[in-house]
């Protein structure tokens, strides 16, 4: 079967094609900038590359170019060849606790929870409905980043809020980076040679966007984002956690409309916010220098990681593992370093040797006298979306 994984974004269009059930990835790529002056080109297959610039006007149009480069380059002859296509879909809200199968009333579903991910679903929407218009006759399915999280018990997704906000306005917690949280959870098992049921660990997704994770047996008990992806860790340019009521503070007592304060909590806060960069590697750099913000920067966000893993670790009556993911977590030796060095009342020891191996295998980071392990595992959300879409679709499709 040949699967086409999509994520797509308000500019953006990631594509990967699988031969499945192998898992042969026969090509991916990018497409950034749709509907700009310029569009940006990026198709890999069999150790080559393509790269060009054009206009394109839509994501229907941006579809219609990774078809034609597929057949140019022989990797398919068109998108009816496809036994399906995978999407990821950012909020599900409490509609959809597994992958589903697209249809109308799924893709209803999808719009009703724009209100909730206003920066994400409808961007989600713009790769189902190209597809759809494309080429309606191949199924499609959508990965839920919520879904994952469905599994959190009531006394850590509701708020102390009215209940009616819960009961008529769906006011909770969801939960975001799901496919990625349940990715690695997996791929732990999977390495240590472990039963899933019997892993207690911390998933940590850290990069642009950052969420930690309490996972029991697999499962999702806790996690840092919230109602929306605002919530919890300090992100790239996201604030995490912060009091409500300054929100309206704000609002009476300065020029700021609510809208631009929501703007603001969302794309100039974060690291961003304290040291006007949101990139990790940028700051890291800033730091050897001796730069002061940047060094600000990095510590509110090592300490609001470390308070997370903190409380988390007391949701457990054993803690196996804490996992470093995402761009952040995979890569930056340095955040791992700091992290660590505040978890000596847990027992953890990292060896800072392992630790500064660079690689983009998984591998462990503990000492060998560390009570919990270590590890660092590089996320692979479209092997998820891949797998999870031929698992619902390998009955509908004749070989």
């Amino acid at each position: 079967m040949r699967i086409l994984v999509l994520n797509a974004g308000s500019s953006s269009l990631k594509f990967k094609l699988y031969k499945m059930p192998q898992k042969d990835i026969l090509a991916y790529g990018l497409i950034e900038k749709i509907s700009e002056e310029l569009a940006d080109i990026h198709l890999f297959f069999a150790k080559s590359n393509y790269k060009k610039q054009k206009y394109i006007k839509d994501h229907q149009k941006a579809l219609k170019i990774v078809e034609a480069l597929f057949l140019e380059f022989g990797i398919l002859k068109s998108f009816e060849e496809l036994d399906g296509v995978g999407h990821r879909v950012v909020h599900g809200g409490e509609a959809f606790s597994e992958p589903t199968i697209i249809d109308d009333e799924v893709i209803k579903v999808i719009h009703q929870m724009i209100a909730l991910a206003p920066l994400h679903n409808p961007s989600n929407l713009l790769g189902i409905e190209a597809m759809r218009a494309l080429n309606p006759k191949t199924p499609q399915v959508a990965i839920f980043d919520t879904a994952f999280h469905q599994s959190m018990p009531k006394s850590a997704y509701l708020y102390a809020l009215p209940k009616e906000w819960y009961e008529r306005y769906g006011v909770r917690r969801y939960g975001f980076h799901g496919t990625s949280h349940f990715f690695v959870s997996r791929q732990l098992a999977k390495l240590s040679n472990r039963d899933l049921k019997d892993i207690n660990a911390i998933s940590l997704h850290l990069g642009n966007g950052a969420s930690a994770c309490a996972i029991e047996g697999g499962c999702s008990i806790d996690t840092s984002m919230g109602f929306t992806p605002l919530e919890g860790l300090v992100m790239g340019s996201r604030s995490g956690d912060i009091d409500s009521e300054l929100i309206f503070y704000l609002e009476r007592s300065t020029k700021l409309t609510f809208k631009q304060i929501e703007w603001d909590l969302n794309h100039a806060s974060g690291l961003k916010g304290i040291c006007s960069d949101n990139d990790m590697r940028t700051i890291q750099e800033r730091i050897s220098r001796g730069d002061k913000e940047a060094k600000l920067a990095f510590d509110i966000f090592i300490r609001r990681v470390v308070k997370y893993i903190g409380g988390y670790a007391m949701l457990f009556k054993s803690l196996d593992a804490i996992i470093f993911t995402g761009g952040i977590g995979e890569n930056s030796a340095l955040v791992r370093e700091h992290i660590t060095k505040h978890l000596g009342l847990l027992g953890v020891v990292l060896d800072k040797e392992l630790n500064k191996i660079s690689s983009s295998l998984p591998r462990v980071i503990h000492a060998s006298n560390s009570s919990i392990e270590l590890w660092v595992i590089p996320t692979d959300e479209e092997d998820v979306i891949a797998k999870e879409s031929f698992r619902l679709l390998k009955n509908l499709v004749k070989e």
